[in-house]
C-alpha cells in the first residue's frame, strides 16, 4: 500500500484554500503528471491519431494539462467545485462537469475514445448515507455501467486507485465486469513500499476479456525524485510516433482533425479552416 501523503483527500472536503495547496504542492505535481503518462501508455491509443478522452476526478486539471501536453481533446468530471474553480484559473482546454461519479454519467454512448483516472474511484466505496443505494457496491455499479456505455468499442479505460486490501480490488473488479468491461489489474514495482501503483485497466470490445492485459513495471522507483521520474515518462511518450516523437499538435493535418472534432461535438467558435492553418508565426520582437 502507498504512502498516505500520496493519496489526495476526499475532493469533497476540499476548500479553496486547501485546493490550492494541493495544486501548488510540486511534489503533488510530479507524481500526478507521473501516473498520468503511465496511464496513457496502458491506454494505448493509436499514435497519430486526435482522441477524445474522459478525464475522471480531473480535480484542477493536473491530469488536464498532460492530456493538453500530448494533443488530446477531453472533458473532466469532479465533485468538488472548488477544485474545478481552480483548473479554469488555470485556463485547461477540457470541458469540465460537477458530477459525483457515484450516481453514473449521463454522456451519450459511444461518446469517448478512452478514460483515465488518477486517485479516485477508492472514494467509491464510501457509503454516502445509510440509504441502500448508497452502498458501495451500488455505487461502483452505476459508475462502471454507465462509463461502460460512455466509451467507443473498442475502447479502454485506465482507473488508478489506492485499494487497502485484495478484498477491495476484488469488489471493484468483480462489478467492472459485471458492468461489461473485460481487463484486470496492473501493478507496477509491487515489491517497492514507496512506487507500488495499482491501476485498474478495463476493456471494452475488440475482443473483450481476450485482450491480453499488459504486464506491471518491475523493480524499483525512487518517487522523491518524481521530477526525474515524470521527464523519463514523458520522453518514453514522445518516443512512441514516427522520428521520435509520439505527435506534433502543431502540424496542420493534426489542427484539421481536431477542429472536425470539435464541430462534430457542436462545439461554437471553431475557427474557419484557412490556407495560413498550422503555419508557423514569425516573433516579434
Amino acid at each position: 500500500m502507498s504512502r498516505p501523503e500520496l493519496q489526495a483527500p476526499p475532493e469533497i472536503y476540499y476548500g479553496d484554500i486547501e485546493a490550492k495547496k494541493y495544486t501548488n504542492n510540486s511534489r503533488v505535481q510530479n507524481i500526478q503528471a507521473d501516473m498520468t503518462y503511465r496511464a496513457l501508455e496502458l491506454l494505448n491509443l493509436p499514435p497519430d491519431e486526435p482522441a477524445f478522452l474522459l478525464d475522471i476526478g480531473c480535480g484542477s486539471g493536473l491530469s488536464g494539462e498532460i492530456l493538453d501536453e500530448e494533443g488530446y481533446t477531453w472533458v473532466g468530471v469532479d465533485i468538488a467545485p472548488s477544485m474545478l474553480e481552480i483548473a479554469l484559473e488555470r485556463e485547461v482546454e477540457g470541458d469540465l462537469f460537477l458530477q459525483d461519479i457515484g450516481q453514473g454519467f449521463g454522456f451519450r454512448p459511444g461518446s469517448f475514445d478512452g478514460a483515465i483516472s488518477i486517485s479516485v474511484i477508492q472514494w467509491l466505496l464510501n457509503a454516502e448515507t445509510s440509504h441502500p443505494t448508497s452502498s458501495p457496491p451500488h455505487r461502483l455499479t452505476r459508475f462502471f455501467t454507465t462509463l461502460h456505455a460512455a466509451l467507443k468499442n473498442p475502447s479502454r479505460a485506465i482507473l488508478q486507485f489506492y485499494p487497502t486490501s485484495d478484498d477491495q480490488i476484488q469488489l471493484i473488479t468483480s462489478i467492472a465486469q459485471k458492468a461489461g468491461f473485460g481487463g484486470g489489474v496492473v501493478v507496477d514495482y509491487p515489491n517497492s513500499k514507496k512506487a507500488r501503483k495499482v491501476f485498474l485497466c478495463l476493456f471494452v470490445g475488440g475482443g473483450g476479456g481476450s485482450q491480453q492485459v499488459p504486464k506491471g513495471l518491475e523493480g524499483e522507483e525512487e518517487v522523491d525524485e518524481g521530477h526525474a521520474l515524470f521527464e523519463k515518462r514523458r520522453e518514453k511518450m514522445r518516443a512512441r510516433g514516427k522520428g521520435g516523437k509520439r505527435k506534433s499538435i502543431k502540424e496542420k493535418d493534426w489542427i484539421l482533425k481536431k477542429k472536425e472534432l470539435y464541430r462534430q461535438r457542436g462545439k461554437e467558435g471553431v475557427p474557419n479552416d484557412s490556407k495560413y492553418t498550422g503555419r508557423k508565426r514569425k516573433a516579434i520582437f
